[in-house]
């Protein structure tokens, strides 16, 4: 008798059939498309209520300040460039698409941006741009960001701890933007300085706050735990977010230098220390997903010469850089994501849902057929 799991139909009648030792389950192309749907937004894939109804009430301001300010827009955008290939970077071991990251980046800026700046502008307006900026804005700014990654999550997303961070990233990233925007357009004669210290020298600020979350995030879900147990994720970003702008708050009331440098000392050392865990966690999940390989060889019957390929992760990067057109491109690429979404699934088997792995496998199997599609 099968053991529980996955097989191939030996009739053809399906691409895979699931044993539970005691009935089968056929899964047919159709029944993947309409599994993979079953949580597919009714929107484009870079678009939400939220990002539609919020972008809508930013989009007038963001029009004024181009209109009055047109040099801080193109120096506002400076951090996409710097940032942008680095959240690249670390999502390239298990691609999201590019409609997803669209909308985390749309999500930022938008949503937490508009939220944050109406919050932050009634807390300032009793109390002061100090408390806004020690208190409101690190909770405010960082929840807001966070929500991001919860949509993600909703929309079956995430599948790694990567994921998370990678989401976090792309919030945080469009939230910068739209706030550097603002900065800058304020800033008249001072322009200059605040492009150097905003946007060349703290340009991962907002990105490695938000990665905690994203971080907290992603190992509750890849562990079948709740996103309330992600709370010590946002409670690590409020906090680093609040000693950051303490520390240049109170720089600028006292005008002390050994403030500022102990500031400047502080950054660096977030920096360092998010850098570091980015690497840590990309090198984990890649170590993990050609380790992996095998394990999916046989349970969803892969041939040799792809085994070879993705067990190898230099072979899998040289065979991508050698297709010669988009089109393969995009068939490897849709191979390679769902190969690792099913490495992060089997990552805690205790935690495996049938059903998921049932989403996920016919995805693997429609990638596979669109690979070989001439």
């Amino acid at each position: 008798m099968a053991q529980p799991g996955w097989h191939a139909d030996p009739w053809g009648a399906a691409p895979w059939r699931w044993w539970d030792g005691r009935s089968w389950t056929a899964v047919t192309s159709a029944g993947a498309a309409s599994a993979a749907g079953a949580n597919k937004p009714r929107l484009p894939g870079w678009l939400s209520v939220p990002v539609i109804v919020c972008g809508a009430l930013t989009i007038p301001i963001l029009a004024l300040v181009t209109f009055a300010a047109p040099l801080a827009i193109v120096l506002g955008i400076v951090p996409l460039f710097i940032v942008g290939p680095v959240l690249w970077w670390i999502d390239r071991v298990e691609p999201e698409p590019i409609s997803s990251r669209v909308h985390a980046f749309l999500w930022g800026a938008a949503v937490a941006g508009f939220i944050s700046s109406v919050v932050n502008t009634l807390v300032a307006w009793p109390l002061g741009f100090g408390v806004a900026a020690v208190v409101s804005a690190p909770l405010i700014e960082e929840v807001t960001k966070g929500l991001a990654i919860v949509w993600a999550v909703r929309r079956n997303e995430v599948d790694s701890v990567m994921d998370g961070i990678v989401y976090a990233g792309w919030s945080a990233l469009g939230f910068a933007v739209i706030e550097d925007f603002t900065y800058l357009a304020q800033a008249e004669d001072a322009i200059i300085a605040v492009f150097i210290g905003r946007v060349v020298f703290t340009p991962f600020a907002h990105p490695l706050f938000t990665a905690w979350i994203g971080l907290a995030i992603g190992r509750a879900v890849t562990r079948g735990k709740p996103i309330s147990s992600a709370w010590w994720g946002l409670a690590v970003a409020i906090g680093l977010h609040a000693l950051w702008n303490g520390s240049l708050t109170l720089a600028a009331a006292t005008e002390n230098n050994l403030i500022i440098a102990v500031a400047a000392l502080t950054f660096v050392a977030i920096f360092g220390t998010g850098m570091a865990m980015l690497v840590v966690v990309r090198r984990n999940e890649q170590d993990h997903f050609v380790q992996s390989i095998p394990f999916l060889a046989g349970r969803y019957q892969l041939p040799s010469e792809e085994v070879a390929v993705f067990g190898n992760w230099s072979n899998l990067l040289r065979l991508r850089r050698a297709l010669p057109n988009k089109a393969q491109k995009k068939h490897f690429d849709a191979m390679h994501t769902a190969l690792a979404r099913l490495a992060a699934l089997h990552r805690y088997p205790e935690a495996v849902d049938p059903l998921t792995e049932e989403r996920l496998a016919s995805q693997l199997q429609l990638a596979r057929q669109g690979q070989r599609r001439p």
